[in-house]
């Protein structure tokens, strides 16, 4: 049995970024870049004004005052989208708009409420005077033409996106999104909305993984329910493993008479790089690869499966799309009340965070137990108890792990049709 810690350590030294793929900007958000982004021109790509006015010779206003206004003949009008070709002389102006190209002659800006004269005025009076430069943007201020202005691994958020636009990119360059194939197993499992005969539950696991799959920025492949068969497990993972980029069960990997799945896997010719972990709950998680492929076999209580799953599998799907931080993002929190631990093993209580003016402070969900599954929707956070300890005592600092903090990729949307019925 292994540490939390070198368990997370082994999952990702066995995963890497996926390759590239091209995208349109408009499904980029939330995805890694492949490769670094240089601007091919200058942003802005020439001198323009940032604001509404008359480009100026700021020479000609340099003694302008409301009691002393200087009067200037407007000679062109340069609306955004389109080049004035006047030249500015002594004592003349052009009407321009914001964004709109500075027109030749002129090297400032004075904004339209410090004039005097109609919209359509020939001549106007101007009411101040201005610096050279004034509300004039320069050409390349913000990017230089071959400048690297996104790196290869950057998060892609609204401003990333807003960037390749406007160096005029439609397309970019980003870490595919894998493919997780999910098999619950079981006999006594039953898909939602059928019938549920005696001694039998609903298949719980496999939706809200395909849920935190979305939620991790994957993309959810269902294999149906594999029966306590090792000949029916070994052909829905095989079917998994085909088309699927890893693979996430939930059951089967105990030590009960009917846990077959780490065996079958061993069988076809997987390495299991450890099988459980010092941790509650879920002590009997399994992590393999198979020619590369990552298999996580989580444990059958949905609690367990749902905590395996953002411990080991959210970060390893992370990496495969190229995020630089894959864990879960932790704060220090105050606890409410005193919890129970157990020496020698990590423990993750489902919590409820919350920000006050002091500090933030965090209780439990109520009810502890890993079949609890209201416990893992009522939380937004994991309360960790280190191995050292029985007991914290209400007070006592603690870490706590958020839930509530999708990655920028996350989506809501329905999964990938699933490979359902397996054919022997």
């Amino acid at each position: 049995m292994i540490s939390v810690d070198r368990a997370i350590d082994l999952v990702l030294a066995q995963v890497r970024p996926l390759e590239a793929e091209r995208v349109p900007l408009l499904r980029v958000r939330g995805r890694v870049l492949a490769r670094p982004v240089a601007a091919p021109r200058d942003q802005p790509p020439w001198d323009n004004t940032g604001l509404d006015g008359f480009a100026v010779r700021a020479e000609d206003v340099a003694g302008a005052s409301p009691g002393t206004p200087v009067l200037l003949d407007v000679v062109d009008t340069a609306a955004a989208g389109t080049v004035s070709r006047a030249v500015v002389g002594r004592g003349q102006a052009v009407r321009i708009m914001t964004g709109a190209p500075m027109p030749r002659g002129a090297d400032s800006v004075v904004m339209v409420e410090r004039t005097r004269g109609g919209p359509q005025a020939t001549r106007i009076e101007v009411l101040d005077a201005v610096q050279a430069g004034n509300a004039v943007r320069r050409r390349g201020e913000d990017l230089r033409e071959g400048e690297v202005v996104l790196e290869e691994g950057t998060l892609l958020r609204a401003g990333e996106v807003g960037i390749a636009a406007a160096v005029g990119l439609p397309h970019l360059e980003v870490h595919r999104r894998p493919v997780v194939g999910v098999l619950s197993t079981g006999d006594e499992l039953v898909e939602p909305g059928g019938e549920l005969p005696e001694g039998s539950i609903f298949s719980s696991n496999s939706y809200s993984l395909m849920a935190m799959i979305e939620e991790a920025g994957g993309e959810p492949l269902y294999l149906g329910i594999g029966r306590d068969e090792p000949l029916d497990l070994e052909r829905r993972l095989r079917a998994g493993m085909e088309v699927a980029d890893a693979v996430v069960t939930s059951g089967g990997v105990s030590a009960g008479d009917f846990d077959y799945v780490t065996d079958v896997f061993r069988r076809m010719g997987g390495d299991m790089h450890f099988h459980k972990v010092a941790m509650r709950p879920g002590k009997p998680v399994a992590f393999g690869t198979l020619a590369g492929r990552p298999l996580f076999g989580l444990p059958g209580n949905p609690v367990s499966c749902m905590v395996g799953f953002a411990l080991y599998v959210r970060p390893a799907l992370l990496a495969m799309q190229g995020r630089r931080d894959p864990h879960l993002p932790s704060v220090s929190a105050e606890l409410d009340h005193a919890v129970r631990g157990k020496r020698g093993m990590r423990v993750f209580l489902r919590g409820i965070l919350r920000e006050e003016e002091g500090g933030a402070r965090v209780r439990t969900t109520g009810p502890q137990g890993s079949g609890i599954l209201r416990s893992m929707a009522l939380a937004n956070a994991l309360i960790v108890v280190p191995e050292e300890v029985d007991e914290l005592p209400e007070g006592a600092a603690v870490r706590a792990l958020r839930l509530d903090s999708f990655p920028e990729g996350a989506r809501a949307h329905g999964h990938l049709g699933g490979i359902g019925e397996v054919a022997p």
